[in-house]
């Protein structure tokens, strides 16, 4: 893999190439040329030979990409095997649609356990993954080393919630409470989901045309 800072924009783009490709992938799909791909995902070709290229060499002239091989090696980039092991943080409304309906094992994580406040709540399991107390969080997260928390918390708490982990070794953060988390702590990722966000281009878009 080449030694060059690759651009978020990039960054961001290899999820959507990783999910049209394992599409591809469990439709039988065996190659396909940068042409026909970018033609499914909105993007030009030159784009994406530029995008790949960050990493190393893939397809040939005349041939295109191997499907599988590709969504393999996107798959790798994004650390897909590396095993990354998770907390959820929050096991309300949304919390519990995350850990009932998302499946993070097909992304590479492994969901360790899930946190919560709520005497309602503590002891009771979600599709196998039992919740514990917010008491027994620090001695958790020292004990087996997460890699990643998804917060589903109040805003309030959001952001001491976050500095208490990044101090007992948390490197990532899926971050679901609409406050934008920030640390000074170098090696520290926040990926800041803002539904509210979405909803409003959505809106923009619908009131332009």
């Amino acid at each position: 893999m080449k030694k060059q800072k690759i651009s978020d924009a990039v960054i961001h783009r290899l999820p959507r190439y990783y999910r049209y490709l394992d599409d591809l992938h469990n439709k039988g799909v065996v190659r396909i040329s940068s042409n026909s791909l970018g033609s499914r995902m909105d993007i030009t070709a030159s784009q994406i030979r530029q995008d790949l290229s960050c990493f190393g060499e893939f397809g040939q002239q005349g041939y295109g990409y191997n499907v599988a091989e590709l969504r393999a090696e996107i798959g790798h980039i994004l650390g897909i095997d590396n095993g990354h092991r998770l907390i959820v943080i929050g096991a309300g409304h949304l919390g519990h649609a995350l850990l009932q309906n998302f499946d993070f094992a097909k992304v590479g994580f492994q969901i360790d356990s899930a946190f919560d406040v709520s005497p309602d709540l503590i002891g009771t399991t979600i599709r196998d993954i039992t919740i514990h107390s917010m008491d027994e969080l620090d001695s958790y997260v020292e004990q087996y080393r997460p890699d990643v928390a998804v917060l589903t918390v109040p805003q309030s708490v959001a952001q001491p919630l976050a500095d208490r982990l990044i101090d007992l070794g948390i490197r990532g953060f899926w971050n679901f409470t609409n406050v934008e988390l920030s640390t000074h702590v170098p090696g520290v990722f926040f990926e800041n989901v803002h539904f509210v966000d979405t909803l409003l281009t959505l809106s923009y878009r619908i009131s332009r045309n």
